[in-house]
C-alpha cells in the first residue's frame, strides 16, 4: 500500500496509484464524518474477522526528493532502532485485537532499504515471529537504488520477501539530478541485477514521465532500456505538482509548466511500447508480464480491508478508516508507552465505499460491474456512445481513449 506523492505516483491511502485520481479521493474524504482526532483511537473488528493485507510505512530517506508529498523524514540513525521496536509493538497491539493472517505484505515509504541490514533483519524477523504467514503469497519491499547491496538483497530473500519495487524513475542522469535522486542510471541497473542475481523472480521498476524538460525521445529511450532489462512489472507515473513540495513552489513561480496534451502523448507512447513488449496494462499506471500483477494493489483496488502499520499509515477495516500519527517520534512515543498510534478515525458509508470501488475499478482492466453502475445507467450509456467505455458481458471497461480520460470518466460516477 506503500504510498501519496507528487510525481503522480500516489497512494489513495497506502497503495501506489496515479496521483491524478487523488482529486476524487479528496472529494470523497470531504463527505466523511471524522472522529477521534488525537492519539488513542481504535480500529474495531469482529473477533472472527481476518485481516489479509498489511501495509508498513518506513518514512526514512537519505535525501528528500523535491516532488514527494508522502510523509518522510531524513534518515536519523540515532532513532531508527527505536522506531523498529515501535513498529513491532504496534504489530503486537493489532494482533491482540484481530486475527492477522496476511496474504500480502507491502513495505513502502520513504525508503525501507534505508534501514541497515541489521535493522531490516530485526524488523522483518519480528514480523515473521508475530504473524501467521502460512497464507502469504506476496511480500513486497520498495527499494531505492542508492541503498541496495548484495547483503541486503540476500537478507530480504532469506526472510521471505519475494517481490521488489525498485524506484528507478529515469535512466537519464540529468533527469535523476533534477528529481533529487541519490542514485544514477548505472547504480539503478546494478541494483536491478543484484536482485536478479539473488534469485528474485518478481522485480518491478518505477518510472516517471511529464518531467520538466523531458522529451518524448528521452522517454522512449527510458522505456526501451527498461524493456531490455526484462523486469516482471513496470509502474509508470505522470508527474503532478503537490502542495508542500519544492516542485509545487517552482510550478507556482512558473519555473515549471505542465502540459496535459504532452502528458497524453507520453502516456500513449508508454502503452504502445510496453504492450508491444508483452506487458499487460492491468491498471492505468501499472503493466505486468503474465502472472506478475501486484496481488497487494489488486486487493486494495477491489475494496479489500487492509491494515496500515507505521507513522501516517492508513487502515480500512469494514466501514472504519483510520490514520496513524504523521510523526515518527510521536508515533514511537505513543506505541512504546502502550497507547494506540491512531490519530484520526473516519466512519465511511456504503455510498462512499461504492464510489471508491467504482473509481478504483474503472482504472483496472476488470473495470466496474454493470450492477455497480446501475444508479448511473445514463452516464454509462453516454460514455459508451462517446467511445470511452465499452461493455464486456457484465462489466464496463475503459477503452484506450477512455484510459487517457480515466479521472474525468470516474468523476461522473462519484
Amino acid at each position: 500500500m506503500a504510498q501519496k506523492q507528487t510525481r503522480s505516483r500516489f497512494r489513495i491511502d497506502n497503495i501506489v496509484l496515479d496521483k491524478k485520481s487523488n482529486v476524487m479521493s479528496e472529494r470523497m474524504n470531504n463527505n466523511r464524518a471524522t472522529a477521534g482526532d488525537g492519539v488513542g483511537g481504535k480500529l474495531t473488528a469482529s473477533p472472527t474477522e481476518l485481516v489479509r493485507h498489511l501495509y508498513v510505512h518506513i518514512p526514512f530517506c537519505a535525501r528528500i526528493c523535491p516532488y514527494c508529498a508522502f510523509y518522510k523524514e531524513l534518515l536519523d540513525r540515532s532513532q531508527t532502532q527505536r522506531f523498529c521496536e515501535a513498529m513491532l509493538a504496534e504489530l503486537r497491539q493489532h494482533a491482540r485485537d484481530r486475527e492477522l493472517v496476511p496474504s500480502t505484505i507491502y513495505f513502502g515509504g520513504g525508503t525501507p532499504t534505508a534501514l541497515t541490514t541489521a535493522q531490516l533483519e530485526f524488523l522483518l524477523g519480528g514480523f515473521r515471529e508475530e504473524l501467521d504467514l502460512s497464507g502469504l503469497i506476496e511480500w513486497t519491499m520498495e527499494a531505492n537504488p542508492g541503498s541496495v547491496s548484495a547483503n541486503k538483497a540476500a537478507l530480504l530473500k532469506r526472510l521471505g520477501v519475494n517481490r521488489i519495487s525498485l524506484g528507478v524513475q529515469s535512466w537519464d542522469d540529468e533527469l535523476l539530478k533534477l528529481l533529487g535522486r541519490e542514485h544514477n542510471a548505472k547504480q539503478a541497473e546494478e541494483s536491478f541485477r543484484i536482485f536478479r542475481d539473488e534469485g528474485f523472480h518478481s522485480v518491478s521498476i518505477d518510472l516517471m514521465f511529464g518531467l520538466p524538460g523531458q522529451t518524448l525521445d528521452q522517454w522512449q529511450r527510458t522505456l526501451e532500456k527498461t524493456v531490455a532489462l526484462e523486469p516482471d512489472h513496470v509502474s509508470s507515473y505522470c508527474l503532478t505538482y503537490e502542495e508542500d513540495t519544492d516542485f509545487f513552489l517552482r510550478h507556482a513561480r512558473r519555473e515549471f509548466r505542465q502540459d496535459s496534451d504532452e502528458d497524453a502523448k507520453f502516456f500513449e507512447v508508454t502503452m504502445s511500447i510496453l504492450q508491444a513488449a508483452g506487458y499487460e496494462q492491468y491498471e492505468i499506471s501499472n503493466y505486468a508480464r503474465p502472472g506478475f500483477q501486484s496481488a497487494h494493489n489488486k486487493a486494495y483496488w477491489s475494496g479489500a480491508d487492509y491494515l496500515g502499520i507505521g507513522p501516517s499509515a492508513f487502515s480500512t477495516i469494514g466501514l472504519t478508516r483510520s490514520q496513524n500519527i504523521c510523526d515518527f517520534r510521536r508515533y514511537a512515543d505513543a506505541v512504546l508507552a502502550g497507547k494506540s498510534p491512531i490519530a484520526s478515525t473516519e466512519q465511511l458509508t456504503p455510498e462512499i465505499k461504492r464510489a471508491e470501488k467504482i473509481a478504483l475499478g474503472l482504472r483496472t482492466c476488470d473495470g466496474a460491474s454493470v450492477e455497480l453502475l446501475e444508479p448511473f445507467a445514463n452516464e454509462a450509456r453516454e460514455f459508451v456512445r462517446l467511445g470511452l467505455l465499452r461493455r464486456a458481458r457484465d462489466r464496463f471497461i475503459l477503452t484506450p481513449e477512455g484510459k487517457a480520460l480515466a479521472d474525468s470518466v470516474a468523476e461522473a460516477f462519484v
